[in-house]
């Protein structure tokens, strides 16, 4: 399907830990030559710069006032590299990083921080004018880009979400249990839909994408589906 994507085009990418976001937005950025912005991987380096910098007062406490001054010397980026998009944190590739269980365990935290949520928006809506792009997330449809060309909200069932991480993680952090996973990711969906700031909720021109029961290819199938619809749609 050779779609022609006019010079602005916008998609947003929605939906619950471990239900497939980043893949989704991966597999269409390739097919239709989108530049990808990771947004979770942006929250995920901020984390990972609070920990390094001994924001945590204890486990889930944290001190928003040293976090707020230290951010001024924060610096997040994404560079190609091959098959793979990076993310560095004041020039350092953090993308291994990020993804560990300490990161994972705090993010939603951070996130839910308003001055943090500021700061990624503005970020994230200045990589957007770049033109043709797909961002995944929380609250793209929603916050971000509200005007988005195509907007998706992405679910699956605890039990696959759970499987998934897990088979994920395995290798490198094989002490982790099955329940301590399926625990992180109900923990982060609680924040997640319970914050103040950004909650994760489905825009209401959002397409519904329970992916529980789906393949890869027939989930980027439906999804281009939808992009054709839409740009065969006469504009109002």
């Amino acid at each position: 399907m050779n779609l022609n994507l006019p010079e602005k085009y916008v998609i947003a990418v929605d939906g619950y830990s471990s239900c497939g976001k980043s893949t989704l937005a991966k597999d269409l950025a390739e097919k239709l030559n989108l530049i990808y912005i990771d947004t979770g991987a942006m929250y995920r380096a901020v984390t990972l710069f609070a920990i390094e910098n001994d924001v945590f007062s204890d486990e889930n406490q944290i001190n928003e006032q040293l976090l707020s001054e230290k951010m001024k010397d924060l610096r997040i980026i994404f560079r190609k590299n091959g098959d793979f998009i990076e993310t560095y944190l004041n020039d350092r590739n953090v993308s291994e990083q990020i993804r560990g269980p300490k990161v994972s365990g705090k993010v939603s935290l951070i996130s839910k921080i308003k001055f943090v949520r500021d700061k990624m928006v503005s970020l994230q809506r200045e990589m957007g004018k770049i033109g043709k792009v797909i961002l995944d997330g929380r609250d793209i449809g929603t916050v971000v880009f509200p005007d988005a060309e195509i907007k998706i909200f992405m679910t699956a069932s605890i039990q696959v979400r759970t499987q998934r991480r897990f088979a994920e993680m395995q290798e490198k952090y094989p002490q982790l249990s099955l329940d301590e996973v399926k625990g992180n990711l109900e923990e982060r969906d609680t924040i997640d839909t319970t914050r103040k700031e950004s909650p994760l909720k489905k825009a209401e021109d959002a397409i519904i994408l329970d992916n529980s029961e789906l393949s890869r290819e027939e989930q980027l199938n439906l999804v281009m589906e939808v992009i054709n619809k839409n740009l065969l749609e006469p504009k109002n």
